[in-house]
């Protein structure tokens, strides 16, 4: 087999236990997206031998390919350091870590300047300097791939990890998925494996999300790792009501009207996402970039022109006219809940298992409110490669043995450890998991009784996906992981949320609509057949007024 697959549909052809391709390596990083890229890269730098499996076509799917990201770039001045870690604390309710901070903010500054050497086509400015603020999603991975690949990193494409391997001792020992083009299942032994495999966002048909499913939270509880966070899951983005682009800078300039035409005050400020849902709720919402004059629409234009396909394509005016919006839920993809981290490597509590990027938590930088690109574009480069160095020397310790380990199967929802003989309806599943997460009334805007009443549906569905026999051919194989692990995501999301009797971040509690001083601390949540949440210990933060929490 090639180092990859090309682009194309994917099969439904049976498994079949002797066609599999069989691998060894150093590291398995599991998703290919910028974390997974730069963990390889950063793996591979220090003598590793890697693989890359990825759900999609690396270079080419998630939620950066399709996008143009902003990136938490700030040069090292005390003065503008400061300034950028402060501007964000008070919406993340305080939870965020300066030291964490600081090392994102250094690792950046230097890897995006690395990315320059590289060859990324930075813009300049008018004194010909360059402009290292924001990175094209089809130029950055496009360059990532090749990296990847000049490193000598085997990329296995379209082939999703369905289970991590693990050892006699309960170390993760590499993972088992299929080749979605060739029906063919892989094997990869490896001496430890980073998880880089992207939060989930439900299928909502966020733009590049369909890939983003929760699988590596599923797989790293399997294997007893931790998460945290997870309460600060719920974040929506603003989207034109008849497309999947969330790019939301451009609302900035926009003026928002009730189907009357009459303006929604006060939808364009910082609680602005909570005013357009509670009017969703009962009407539409219409929008119109108005506030934008000629040479900012020349530029917006210039910046992210795939933001304006869907409007060319309807022959609408996004200055001029009117259109309808709605928020689609982007999950943990937006938010900043994911795998708990226990050390500067990015480690996690399961040995031999690392997280990046967005499957990983933000809380470290972010606490409970971070958005799309900046924040979570510059801990997907620093997590990456410290999760990819970690990884490196943990399978340096393991040494020549970790190929001659048995190893086996740790993933039991719709896999065939889960015993059971009744098949399982995964589009069932996932409509029904929809039917909790993308109601505003449910997940935007939370209540004691509406959080039971979804957990009550939720367990239920765990139970039916945990009840399932394994699937019969690589599609529904997939499908049915990817609906395990977003019912296993939701009910992280709603058992932290249920804990967390506040206000805070992007938590909103409408049963507790204050910020609770006593409170100020993370969460931290595992379990698959029963779920469990406890206190981190208290984070050191500075005083704080219970106005700052109010995020958009």
């Amino acid at each position: 087999m090639s180092d990859g697959v090309e682009p194309g549909g994917e099969v439904g052809r049976v498994l079949d236990a002797s066609d599999t391709l069989t691998l060894e390596a150093d590291v398995l990083v599991l998703g290919g997206g910028p974390a997974g890229t730069w963990a390889a890269l950063a793996a591979a730098a220090k003598g590793a031998r890697v693989v890359l499996a990825d759900k999609g076509y690396c270079g080419s799917s998630g939620a950066t390919a399709p996008s143009g990201v902003g990136v938490w770039y700030v040069p090292p001045v005390p003065e503008l350091r400061e300034a950028a870690k402060s501007s964000r604390e008070g919406l993340g309710g305080h939870l965020s870590d300066r030291g964490w901070m600081d090392r994102v903010l250094d690792k950046t500054w230097a890897s995006v300047n690395e990315l320059g050497t590289w060859g990324y086509p930075f813009p300049v400015d008018d004194g010909g300097q360059p402009v290292r603020r924001s990175l094209q999603g089809p130029e950055y991975m496009r360059l990532m791939r090749k990296r990847v690949k000049l490193a000598g990193v085997r990329i296995l494409d379209h082939s999703p990890a369905l289970e991590l391997l693990v050892d006699a001792d309960g170390a993760v020992a590499g993972a088992a998925g299929v080749c979605r083009q060739l029906g063919q299942r892989w094997v990869v032994k490896a001496g430890a494996v980073v998880i880089a495999t992207g939060g989930c966002a439900f299928l909502s048909k966020a733009l590049g999300c369909n890939v983003l499913t929760g699988d590596g939270g599923l797989m790293a509880a399997e294997v007893g790792a931790d998460l945290s966070g997870m309460e600060f899951s719920n974040a929506y983005a603003i989207a034109p009501a008849f497309a999947s682009v969330t790019k939301t800078l451009f609302y900035s300039w926009a003026t928002f009207y009730y189907e009357d035409g009459r303006v929604i005050e006060g939808a364009g400020s910082h609680r602005g996402r909570s005013i357009i849902a509670e009017t969703l709720l009962t009407q539409p919402v219409f929008a119109r970039i108005d506030k934008a004059d000629e040479a900012l629409q020349a530029w917006m234009r210039t910046a992210q022109p795939n933001f304006f396909l869907p409007f060319d394509r309807a022959g609408i005016d996004p200055f001029r006219q009117r259109f309808p919006v709605t928020l689609r839920l982007e999950g943990t993809v937006r938010g900043t809940g994911g795998i708990h981290i226990t050390g500067s490597s990015c480690a996690t509590s399961a040995p031999g298992l690392y997280a990046a990027g967005d499957a990983a938590t933000r809380e470290l930088i972010c606490g409970g409110f971070t958005g799309g690109g900046s924040h979570n574009a510059a801990w997907a480069i620093s997590s990456g490669q410290w999760a990819g160095e970690g990884a490196a020397l943990f399978a340096r310790s393991v040494g020549a043995r970790g190929g001659q380990r048995q190893v086996s199967g740790a993933g039991r929802a719709a896999l065939p450890a889960s015993g059971g003989a009744r098949q399982l309806d995964a589009e069932g599943v996932i409509r029904a998991v929809q039917g909790e997460v993308f109601p505003y009334d449910k997940n935007l805007f939370r209540t004691e009784r509406g959080l039971a009443t979804s957990l009550d549906r939720l367990d239920s569905l765990w139970r039916d996906v945990r009840q399932a026999g394994p699937a019969a051919d690589v599609r529904e194989a997939v499908r049915a992981r990817e609906s395990a692990a977003m019912v296993a995501t939701a009910r992280w999301m709603f058992n932290a949320a249920r804990a967390r009797t506040e206000t805070r971040g992007m938590h909103k509690h409408t049963d507790h609509p204050s910020l609770d001083a006593a409170q100020q601390r993370r969460l931290i949540t595992g379990g698959l057949d029963r779920v469990w949440v406890r206190a981190e210990a208290p984070a050191a933060a500075p005083a704080f007024a219970a106005a700052e929490v109010n995020a958009p």
